[in-house]
Order: C-alpha cells, then structure tokens, then sequence
C-alpha cells in the first residue's frame, strides 16, 4: 500500500544542490571502489583484503543511507506533516523496517 501512495503521487525531493551533490561524490568513491574490489577478484588478490574492501563499501553505503534518511526526514517529511498528510509516517516507519533488516 505504501509503495503504491508513494508512487501515485509521483513526489520529488527537494534537497539542495550542495546535498545531492555531496552525496553523489560519495556515491562515485563507492562506485570506484566497486570497480577496485571487481578489479581484485579478478587479479586474484588474498580474500581477507577484498573482505575488508566490501566492509568497507558496505559502511560507505551506510553511511549515505544515513545521510539521505535523515534529509528525508528533515525536508520531504517535515514538508508533508506540514500538509496534514500523516501517511507519511507509516512510509517512513516502512522505509526504516526495511533498513533495519
């Protein structure tokens, strides 16, 4: 059901452009050490390093998730509480079941 709200509305967030734009440079230093971590398996390299490379993405990747939630709930949601539109909370609790999984 919440998915379905979410995307009837067609929604957009409404970050700045110092937000998006530091999170994509994250997102490209995750994707170059994807590509170093591919580079590794392919090389042969010890496992324990590329290991600890994907500990590594996983945290960088969490630590985006976090940044990106809380933008979320400072801007989008603070937004649609403003609104009257109190679904947002089950979407957001949702949202939050699913990171914690």
């Amino acid at each position: 059901m919440d998915r379905v709200r979410s995307m009837d509305k067609c929604r957009k967030a409404h970050h700045s452009e110092e937000f998006k734009e530091g999170l994509a440079k994250r997102l490209d230093r995750i994707e170059g050490q994807i590509r170093g971590i591919k580079k590794m398996i392919q090389e042969d390299r010890y496992c324990d390093h590329i290991l600890n490379q994907l500990t590594a993405v996983r945290s960088a990747l969490a630590s985006v998730q976090e940044q990106l939630l809380l933008g979320h709930m400072h801007t989008c949601v603070l937004d649609q509480l403003r609104e009257g539109d109190l679904g947002v909370i089950e979407e957001l609790s949702s949202t939050i079941r699913r990171m914690i999984r």
